[in-house]
């Protein structure tokens, strides 16, 4: 069974993210998501997401094209999560910048050598997270 992991933050689903989920399902049998968690976010997009946590991964879960969603590690080892799920296949979304600079150099150093797959935009002038984003101030 080819296992095929994405992560992102998934704060207000929309076509694009729909998109990304299922041509990254193309890639294997069993489509694995783990949904960022609030201080991840908080962390990497400098500010709080609209959704929580909870409320973001429920709406990863109810796809029927996810086999399986979990919340990030809260663990300082980013790649830890990547480590457990052991995927064969890992799909980046085009935009995706978080934690991947040397990706595959730090996952080979834990023995670990998933394909690296860069899924393409939709529509990205129309169907981007930044498009739907309430604005904080």
């Amino acid at each position: 069974m080819k296992k095929v992991l994405v992560f992102g933050t998934f704060d207000i689903l929309h076509p694009g993210h729909e998109y990304f989920l299922k041509q990254a399902k193309k890639h294997g049998d069993e489509l694995i998501v783990v949904v960022a968690g609030d201080l991840t976010v908080k962390q990497v997009k400098k500010l709080m997401p609209d959704n929580n946590e909870l409320k973001r991964l429920k709406t990863i879960q109810i796809l029927d094209y996810v086999d399986k969603a979990v919340l990030g590690s809260m663990d300082i080892d980013k790649y830890k999560i990547i480590e457990e799920i052991k995927p064969d296949v890992i799909c980046l979304g085009y935009d995706q910048t978080a934690f991947v600079d040397g990706l595959e150099a730090k996952l080979h150093e834990r023995g670990l050598r998933p394909e690296i797959i860069r899924i393409g935009a939709y529509k990205p002038e129309k169907h981007k997270s930044s498009h739907y984003k309430k604005k904080h101030i």
